[in-house]
């Protein structure tokens, strides 16, 4: 993403080449630490169901987001980098709620719970066993999560607890995986369906 702002490139060229860089980094170098197969996927997907729902709430119910503990200097605000322009793009939708829904969690499950959550625990992460709870490491990675999100920090907490929790719970990586795909999949559908295109930051 910093390469894409040195490089000025054009928005219609930034995110596909942005998602193919990542995928062909996916493949060269995280293929073997990829699991096979969720171990509780009807749970998985009930969880990610949730976290949607969790996500989208707040505005529904309270429309507090513009409020200035959620934009501000630091959080930055609810406004979609997707320009206008490609919000009629059919080939950019496509590319992007892809990318969202099969690229995205991916590579957060393997960095947020792959590896910081047990890195926390012992810097020889790999010798940390999926899913092993210590305090720290479970709310640490959970804040760090939300912090990632910007604006919706406070939604990013609840489902940093959530994520961190069925991680500790199933020891599976699949099973994280599958529910983030689904609450990003759940989420670029409500973006296409609803115009609500803030959720694309």
């Amino acid at each position: 993403m910093a390469l894409e702002r040195a490089a000025g490139l054009p928005p219609q060229w930034a995110y596909p080449l942005r998602l193919a860089a990542v995928s062909l980094a996916l493949i060269l170098f995280s293929r073997r630490y990829l699991p096979a197969r969720p171990s509780f996927p009807l749970a998985s997907v009930a969880i990610g169901a949730g976290v949607f729902a969790v996500w989208i709430a707040p505005d529904l119910l309270f429309g507090y987001r513009h409020y200035w503990l959620f934009e501000n200097g630091i959080t930055g605000a609810a406004v979609s980098t997707a320009p206008a322009g490609l919000r009629t793009d059919l080939a950019f939708k496509i590319l992007r709620t892809a990318g969202c829904t099969l690229v995205v969690p991916v590579v957060e499950e393997l960095f947020w719970r792959g590896w910081l959550m047990r890195w926390l625990i012992d810097t020889r992460f790999l010798k940390v066993p999926l899913g092993k709870y210590a305090p720290l490491a479970f709310w640490m990675t959970a804040l760090l999560f939300a912090s990632e999100h910007g604006p919706y920090w406070e939604v990013g907490v609840a489902a940093g607890i959530v994520y961190n929790w069925w991680i500790v719970r199933t020891r599976n990586l699949a099973d994280c995986m599958l529910a983030h795909a689904v609450t990003n999949g759940l989420l670029s559908a409500y973006v296409l369906l609803t115009g609500q295109w803030q959720y694309w930051l």
